[in-house]
């Protein structure tokens, strides 16, 4: 087995069960403990897992919010496929939301060039992303600006947002279970997000499974308050049951 491959299975491995453990890994690759550590000292570098006593944990699993930077390396292949999938649930014209995301800004990569569209953000990203493109009208929302983020705060986000009203809110969160609901680290961000699913006819949920099961600071909204969450296909089937039990049709791309 290839280096890389090793460490993709050890990523894997992480996510799945919350930690690996080097003696077990190294065991189970028939290889040095050594060379395990290197293969986390390489997923380390890359965002992907931090180093604990004996092992290592996915950073989903940890209490502090990753940068905007690391976030936009980390399960790409699943948020381009779950972007593409959200064109479906697009008006064919009108204003819809963007939140603040890494899996929200692929779709706003992936907007059609054929349909004309109001878009409100509050993610500079987002905004500077679409600028350029005819047929999308960018309305950017105004706040303090979070640096980790690149998203709009605080009170002047929440006065905007107070006062829109689109098709289609398109939220992104850190964690999304069915005891907690939708929550992130920040309690700035997440008033701001709640803000925007109440400015929405309808709210489409986009999130990998990493997300899912993961449980953070702030709550910002009941899955109840969801229509349709979009994820990937790693997430378990019975854990997607349960959540689509609790209100939103849950699709797998």
């Amino acid at each position: 087995m290839y280096a890389e491959e090793r460490q993709q299975v050890t990523l894997d491995r992480a996510r799945a069960k919350g930690r690996v453990d080097v003696a077990a890994l190294a065991e189970e690759f028939d290889v040095t403990t050594e060379t395990i550590r290197r293969d986390l000292t390489v997923l380390e570098r890359h965002g992907v897992l931090r180093r604990v006593h004996g092992g290592a944990i996915p950073v989903e699993r940890l209490g502090f919010e990753p940068a905007l930077s690391v976030r936009e390396t980390v399960m790409t292949e699943e948020k381009n496929r779950i972007a593409k999938a959200a064109l479906a649930e697009l008006p064919e014209s009108g204003t819809i939301l963007l939140d603040a995301g890494t899996t929200t800004a692929r779709m706003a990569d992936a907007l059609p060039v054929d349909r004309e569209l109001t878009v409100v953000t509050h993610s500079v990203n987002i905004a500077l992303s679409l600028i350029t493109r005819p047929n999308v009208t960018v309305m950017l929302v105004g706040g303090r600006l979070r640096s980790r983020t690149l998203a709009s705060v605080d009170a002047w986000a929440l006065q905007a947002l107070r006062d829109t009203f689109v098709e289609v809110v398109f939220i992104a969160t850190n964690g999304v279970s069915v005891d907690r609901g939708l929550t992130t680290p920040d309690p700035a961000e997440a008033m701001v997000k709640k803000a925007a699913i109440a400015s929405g006819r309808r709210c489409v949920l986009l999130a990998d499974h990493t997300k899912v099961g993961n449980d953070h600071f702030s709550r910002f909204a009941d899955l109840g308050d969801i229509d349709t969450f979009i994820t990937d296909t790693g997430i378990d089937d019975s854990v997607a049951d349960e959540i689509s039990a609790a209100g939103p049709r849950v699709l797998q791309a």
